[in-house]
């Protein structure tokens, strides 16, 4: 069985957004609260959290997770990498480097935003990891059986990595998905993609976009994250959808 709990579905700004009166940032529905975009999977064994924004602090006490076996990153914007230095509560508590997996461009990115982490003489208590570069290829868990599935997409020109855990595929950052990555998705029972808005966007699939991938793919639930203000209200917004597709919302758990 694979477990994912969404810790936070919206945008780089959050939701609501600092400074804005609109309907959806004045909601008093808890599901129009959205931290940044970040999950944690249990997969075969495995506490997984796929990348630490800036409220990953928040969404780990949330969510009462005591225990991450690795970090998977999807791409290094800061939405996505900020919270990297929390990881050290981890390190503390089980004694042990924290596993990192991520690409070639994503680590030279974060060893240059989180230099201090792997300065050759480290300040004492700063977080320690060990780094696993990946590409869009399937890779194996240090138990030499558990085997993750990368699902590159384009996130504008920036390549991005969704991951498909068994029956389940995790999509952020995507505006496009060439035919070979979408094979990758094909067969899954549950779909996450993500849904900007209404309107179309430069660099993420806008509603109508992601509802078009999730016809081709034809899960039996697909959830829709990195969710702006734009988008709507998510009562209102739930009552356009088809029957196997719903809003997700912080907090949320689904299973396969």
């Amino acid at each position: 069985m694979t477990e994912l709990t969404f810790l936070g579905t919206g945008t780089s700004q959050g939701v609501p957004v600092i400074a804005c009166a609109c309907e959806v940032c004045c909601s008093l529905d808890f599901r129009d609260k959205r931290l940044r975009t970040s999950v944690h999977v249990k997969f075969n064994g495995y506490s997984l959290v796929i990348d630490t924004g800036p409220d990953f602090r928040q969404q780990m006490l949330r969510e009462n997770i005591t225990h991450v076996d690795a970090i998977l990153f999807t791409h290094a914007h800061k939405d996505h990498t900020a919270g990297m230095d929390d990881i050290r509560s981890f390190n503390f508590k089980d004694n042990r480097d924290m596993p990192v997996y991520a690409t070639d461009r994503v680590i030279q990115q974060l060893k240059q935003e989180f230099a201090y982490v792997f300065s050759p003489i480290k300040y004492p208590g700063t977080p320690n990891v060990a780094l696993r570069e990946i590409t869009k290829n399937p890779f194996v868990m240090d138990d030499g059986q558990t085997t993750i599935v990368p699902v590159e997409v384009m996130h504008y020109k920036l390549p991005v990595l969704g991951f498909r855990f068994g029956n389940l595929t995790y999509i952020t950052d995507a505006n496009y998905i060439a035919p070979e990555e979408m094979a990758k998705i094909e067969g899954s029972e549950i779909l996450i993609i993500n849904a900007l808005r209404k309107e179309t966007h430069i660099s993420h699939f806008n509603l109508e976009e992601a509802l078009a991938v999730v016809e081709r793919i034809q899960p039996r639930m697909a959830y829709l994250t990195h969710i702006s203000h734009h988008l709507g209200l998510h009562a209102e917004v739930s009552k356009e959808l088809p029957p196997n597709v719903r809003l997700a919302y912080d907090g949320l758990k689904v299973r396969t």
